[in-house]
């Protein structure tokens, strides 16, 4: 039998959109902050508020978001997000303030927030339900390869080229999210049957209205590990600053993504054959086993095999995690689905960030890594509670129908 194909013209079409999107995100990421202590003469804590921004707006448009693609459809909001995204782009050329960044910034979270929220649908509807846990590691390595590349070239752009180019180049990859992605077919169907959001006679504000009830106790799992993600996301190129590590910092993520790329078309098409428990449950404890070694790292290359797991631990879990929010759905409240998990994940980025620093300054980030491991492993009860063990009953449920059937 013939599998359904996965690299279709639809699915290239917004895993290139996506990568553009992700690419921005990550370049701008590391080099504006750089630019507001540099040009704008602000506090280092105070061009934190960069970041915080653009992840406060993301976070908080998503919902709305997911909830405006049931009514008007996925491709009127992602087109929206796209021009959004490149208007705010182009803003970036005239500031010349804190507080006009800090504008812009809110301005690209939101055009960010919808348009990850749109892509994370769209791909879910393109996939065919067989291969979704397959498609989605593939999708998920857009987002990755931007988290190599990006940074590379803001850095590059900051330190060498100037601040015209470094906004330029923001335009330039707005631009081509646009051309790759905004002009895609995207097939209508469930997106524009017509569902009641309220129950008859029901007015007012309801949860179920911007947040996607199936979806809310993976997304708490996500945000759980995101929190030991982010530290390495904010923290791991100061971390290898202080121990000596500073030749090998800029391989971290290029190690984190080789193993990440290498290991997720096995993990997906394990998802798809085995299930979420069997891929889960592993990934959890190379996470963990990843953060230690980072701890406890005494050289270049236990920093760097640290990576390796990471990427293979973690690399491989998200994706999965967001498979399980996107499939628990129905297929009209994907858009919910996946604006709940990535704003719900997005929380435990944010919040990590900040409190990261705080740890990290009072028992030093080596000892935050190593403790962290146990952390995540405490994160094995807590997916097994809020999903892993409901799995299992299904699986129990579906032997005994199969033994019934037979017999």
């Amino acid at each position: 039998m013939n599998k359904e194909a996965l690299w279709t013209k639809g699915f290239i079409q917004i895993w290139i959109s996506n990568f553009f999107l992700f690419i921005t995100f990550y370049f701008l990421l590391v080099s504006l902050p750089i630019y507001a202590i540099r040009e704008l003469n602000v506090k280092q804590s105070t061009a934190g508020l960069i970041v915080t921004v653009f992840i406060i707006t993301a976070i908080l448009i998503r919902p709305v978001a997911g909830n405006l693609m049931q009514k008007v459809g996925k491709k009127a909001i992602f087109l929206t997000s796209l021009l959004i995204f490149l208007v705010a782009s182009i803003f970036y050329l005239f500031t010349d303030s804190l507080s006009g960044l800090l504008i812009v910034r809110a301005l690209h979270g939101i055009g960010f927030g919808m348009a990850t929220t749109a892509t994370g649908t769209i791909v879910a509807d393109i996939l065919p339900s067989s291969r979704r846990g397959e498609g989605m590691g593939y999708y998920s390595m857009s987002m990755n390869l931007a988290m190599v590349i990006g940074p590379f070239i803001g850095l590059q752009a900051i330190n060498s080229w100037g601040t015209s180019t470094l906004f330029i180049l923001a335009i330039i990859f707005a631009f081509l999210a646009i051309l790759t992605g905004g002009f895609m077919k995207i097939e209508t169907g469930a997106e524009l049957e017509k569902v009641e959001i309220e129950g008859p006679g029901k007015k007012g504000f309801q949860f179920n209205q911007i947040f996607e009830n199936t979806a809310v106790k993976i997304s708490i799992v996500a945000a759980m590990f995101g929190i030991v993600y982010s530290s390495i996301l904010s923290f791991v190129s100061v971390y290898a600053e202080n121990k000596g590590f500073i030749s090998v910092s800029g391989y971290f993520f290029v190690v984190y993504a080789i193993f990440m790329l290498m290991a997720r078309p096995i993990a997906g098409k394990w998802f798809d054959r085995y299930g979420a428990n069997k891929i889960v449950y592993p990934c959890i404890v190379l996470f963990s086993a990843g953060m230690i070694l980072l701890g406890m790292a005494q050289s270049e290359w236990m920093f760097l095999l640290s990576a390796a797991l990471i990427g293979l631990g973690y690399g491989s879990m998200f994706p999965c995690l967001q498979t399980i929010a996107i499939q628990k759905a129905a297929p009209h409240r994907r858009g919910l689905a996946t604006a709940t998990f990535l704003s719900i994940f997005d929380i435990g980025i944010g919040f990590g960030s900040y409190i990261v620093g705080i740890i990290g300054d009072a028992i030093g980030l080596n000892a935050f890594y190593s403790f962290s491991s146990i952390y995540i492993l405490i994160g094995i009860a807590v997916y097994y509670y809020l999903h892993g063990k409901l799995i299992r009953k299904e699986i129990i449920v579906t032997k005994k129908e199969q033994l019934n059937t037979g017999a």
